[in-house]
């Protein structure tokens, strides 16, 4: 099969690169010049785990390439997948639709033969079959079907998704188009990945509905954690009696500074202004938003009571600002607000991340930098573990208070027993949904 990707961001490159080890041809395309030729020369402008060794392993098998040429993209393609942004929209919460039917358009101006445009960004209910009008008005000769494809990938750990994947969900009018994404999926067809084909609305509508649900997941047991924190009892324990049910299950039961990156938030706002648009309300999504909102302020207040009511003259180390390990991505990351609220209260702020610099340096400024967590604790009154990365999961807790002038810890992502911090010096401990000490 020939592919066309449109859109070289995180799902469109990681969809294209995947696609080719399936055995496909697979073209990538982005008006972005620089982002093209960083690409040709085997650069990889985001960061995912494997990604370059795969890219560099199909571009050398002639299966992968990459222009800002959409006519010879186009040229033979079975299938042409639209993969842009669809950020929230200013003002009313939807999803931004603009780039995705600017790449139909273009498509439709340029295509010469049948194909399958396919819908990988995430995009609202109804969406594909505007996107089938925008074809029809813009191309009324043009012989093409449309299909939903989206994504379900997880930062950090997205071939394993793509390649051993929970489900593929794929959204058809035709049985022609169903027999085009069949071939195109074939490779999991064969291992007995289940493949579900839907109406174009049902695939629409499956994704958002997943991805509140876990969103829902995570601000359930943040409210749980902070009832813990009044009651006595013991967030992790609880999380761990929960999730050994098996109609609930363990995954998302973590307490921590509320979701963030780029699908939750973005498509919690999307699924509400739907909603509301449609006259059914997404009640318990719009909670969700206002609650996972309340977490990262209520995380901040934990942050002043552990400073004495204060940060002025405080200097605090921040271990991880990326909005979950494995990931350079800081889109709407819990550091975005607990960071600027400690600059801005008058707090020195000293800030490491194995990923994190790349975008964070631009989204908090004020801040200082380092590579090392034990140099960045050296003489603070305050040190955050606010990304659970590898790195800040076996830290010396000795050496740690050792260095800093007020041993204190807060722990929002639960690393570390509250016991052990106690023995290995620090003269406070707060953490999220259990019992605080020293403050």
């Amino acid at each position: 099969m020939k592919i066309a990707m449109i859109g070289t961001g995180y799902v469109g490159l990681v969809s294209g690169v995947c696609f080719s080890d399936f055995g496909h041809h697979v073209v990538c395309v982005d008006q972005d010049q620089t982002k093209i030729d960083k690409l040709q020369a085997g650069q990889v402008p985001i960061f995912e785990p494997g990604l370059d060794v795969l890219m560099a392993k199909n571009v050398e098998a002639g299966r992968l390439s990459f222009t800002r040429d959409l006519a010879s993209a186009l040229e033979g393609a079975d299938a042409i997948f639209i993969a842009v942004g669809t950020p929230t929209r200013r003002g009313d919460g939807h999803a931004d639709l603009t780039y995705v039917f600017a790449a139909a358009e273009e498509i439709a101006k340029t295509a010469k033969d049948y194909a399958v445009i396919v819908t990988k960004s995430t995009v609202p209910v109804g969406t594909n079959r505007k996107v089938h009008e925008v074809v029809k008005a813009a191309n009324p000769d043009l012989d093409f079907d449309v299909a939903s494809n989206p994504e379900f990938l997880r930062e950090g750990a997205a071939i394993e998704d793509f390649m051993k994947p929970d489900r593929v969900v794929v959204g058809v009018e035709t049985e022609r188009a169903a027999k085009v994404m069949e071939d195109i999926y074939r490779p999991l067809y064969l291992r007995d990945f289940p493949i579900l084909t839907t109406d174009l609305e049902s695939a629409e509508m499956i994704k958002y509905a997943a991805n509140a649900f876990l969103a829902t997941k995570i601000t359930f047991i943040n409210e749980i954690a902070a009832l813990c924190e009044k009651t006595g009892a013991d967030i992790k324990k609880v999380s761990k009696g929960v999730g050994l049910d098996g109609r609930i299950g363990n995954k998302f039961l973590h307490a921590g500074p509320g979701y963030g990156g780029s699908c939750f938030p973005k498509d919690t706002k999307a699924l509400a202004r739907i909603g509301q648009d449609v006259a059914s309300p997404m009640a318990i999504t719009e909670t969700v938003i206002r609650v996972n909102e309340e977490v990262k302020h209520r995380l901040v207040e934990k942050l002043r009571d552990v400073c004495g009511n204060s940060f002025k003259d405080k200097t605090v180390a921040v271990l991880g600002v990326t909005f979950k390990p494995n990931t350079d991505d800081m889109r709407d990351a819990p550091s975005l607000t607990l960071v600027p609220a400690m600059v801005g209260g008058g707090a020195k702020v000293r800030l490491v991340d194995p990923q994190g610099y790349r975008e964070g340096q631009d989204l908090l400024p004020g801040c200082d930098w380092l590579d090392d967590p034990y140099e960045a604790a050296k003489g603070a009154d305050l040190v955050v573990i606010l990304t659970e990365w590898n790195e800040f999961r076996a830290l010396d807790l000795s050496r740690l208070a050792g260095v800093m002038s007020a041993p204190k810890m807060a722990d929002f992502r639960n690393v570390y027993d509250p016991s052990d911090a106690k023995a290995a010096g620090f003269e406070a401990y707060v953490s999220v949904g259990r019992s605080d000490y020293g403050v």
